[in-house]
């Protein structure tokens, strides 16, 4: 039986409601040349074991930089994740990746969201957090949605140093919006949007640390955002960075949102991971997503609910805050867990940690002939500037086992002057013989 059964009576009454002719009419949108004409050349049939052991070899393609030097950052780092982390989010009573529909029959899961906020509240500075969000990159698109709802203004300035990626799924989120102004990309992370900000602007959106590693003055551009009436958002990719750098919050920061994954999740190929986003008290009606609240129930015992979510998420859309209506749960769990492992001292500590050995790789790097650090500061990543283009360089060093970082031209392709751009993180897991050996080959290549 198929999911919906639906007769031809049922399907012809939906597609009139609709006002199309034909199922195949929804599909219209898609180019013709994206349409597959022909079945695919699959086998029909195969065994469990056969289809197992091919995806088994297609998976041993990938590398996760557990086999060699590793370098490679720009938005998604390799952390160690404690045994005890991966132990815990598979127990019975957690694996599950969303947030209960009848969310207060399940209290233990509902405390851990409002543990998790607590944490993020801190981390960040501010005063509320949700219990996150799809990702950091999603969650900065919320964010300048949710400032325009606060300020009723349509424009925004985002920094040239937002993380590429970053800056294509806001222009997704507003296709064709002239409001939303983004600024090159500032290698050198010294460009001032502070002259652009006038009572027209709804928001401006900086990264700190910026995507070529850069830290950023922030407090001044809050200054300069509430005196014309607009707010600041503070991306921040690497979450880490918050243990030793201070608080956005504590700048001014109007809404901060970030990517969770350097804490209880391994790197994933791209996911999943786990958006943070935390905000002022007297902005917490427009921010999207969850909310776990405490109370007291009847018996007077303490209790926790999903508070301040409106009908509208999950019924009426066209007037919700967002149409995100779930959490990366299982995602924000790890996160909770491992920061609660480490504590206050514990994530000083690594985070001094990341910073040192990111040092030590500049210092060796500015040794190698035809290599400059463009970075005067930054913390656990930085860029490199080669005397020649930066990708051929990498996937010669990727081809002699060692993962380089990322050259700049593989996320900005269109930016020529970049061509020579090598983006690296040095993490916990940097050790002294994986620079040596980075040094040493580069050193080989470049010569």
């Amino acid at each position: 039986m198929r999911y919906l059964p639906h007769s031809e009576a049922d399907r012809a009454k939906m597609l009139a409601t609709i006002g199309v002719k034909s199922t195949q009419e929804l599909f219209d949108v898609i180019p013709d040349a994206l349409k597959i004409k022909e079945p695919l050349d699959l086998p029909a049939t195969s065994p469990e074991y056969a289809v197992e052991a091919h995806m088994q070899a297609l998976a041993g393609k990938n590398h996760t930089g557990g086999d060699g030097p590793f370098f490679v950052g720009a938005g998604a780092y390799r952390h160690h994740v404690p045994a005890s982390v991966d132990h815990l989010i598979q127990r019975s009573e957690w694996l599950t990746a969303y947030t209960p529909y009848q969310p207060e029959i399940s209290q233990g899961t509902l405390q851990m969201l409002f543990e998790f906020q607590t944490q993020v509240a801190h981390l960040t500075g501010m005063e509320v957090a949700n219990a996150s969000m799809y990702d950091g990159s999603t969650a900065a698109a919320e964010a300048i949605l949710m400032a325009r709802r606060i300020t009723r203004r349509q424009k925004i300035i985002v920094s040239g140093g937002l993380h590429p990626q970053y800056r294509d799924v806001l222009k997704t989120y507003l296709t064709r919006d002239e409001g939303l102004v983004c600024r090159p990309p500032n290698r050198q992370g010294t460009a001032r949007i502070i002259d652009e900000v006038d009572e027209t602007v709804a928001a401006i959106l900086v990264q700190t640390p910026d995507f070529f590693g850069h830290l950023h003055d922030i407090e001044a551009l809050a200054n300069a955002a509430h005196e014309k009436g607009a707010l600041l958002i503070v991306v921040v990719t690497e979450i880490l960075a918050l243990g030793i750098i201070e608080a956005p919050g504590a700048f001014g920061a109007d809404i901060v949102v970030g990517e969770g994954q350097s804490l209880g999740n391994p790197l994933g190929f791209g996911g999943p991971y786990v958006g943070l986003m935390a905000t002022r008290q007297k902005f917490i009606r427009q921010m999207p997503g969850r909310l776990c609240g405490e109370t007291l129930d009847a018996q007077g015992k303490r209790g926790f609910v999903l508070t301040l979510s409106t009908r509208e998420q999950h019924i009426r859309r066209e007037k919700a805050t967002s149409n995100i209506c779930t959490n990366a749960g299982l995602c924000a769990l790890a996160f909770s867990i491992h920061l609660s492992l480490l504590g206050e001292l514990g994530l000083k500590k690594l985070a001094r940690i990341n910073h040192a050995n990111a040092c030590k790789l500049a210092d060796a790097l500015e040794n190698v002939p035809g290599v400059s650090v463009l970075n005067k500061t930054f913390f656990n990543e930085f860029t490199i500037r080669l005397n020649t283009r930066a990708a051929p360089v990498v996937q010669a060093l990727a081809d002699r086992g060692i993962m380089a970082g990322v050259p700049v031209s593989r996320l900005l392709p269109d930016e020529g002057e970049l061509s020579d751009l090598i983006v690296l993180a040095a993490t916990e897991l940097t050790s002294d013989e994986d620079i040596a050996a980075l040094v040493s080959t580069l050193t080989e290549e470049l010569s």
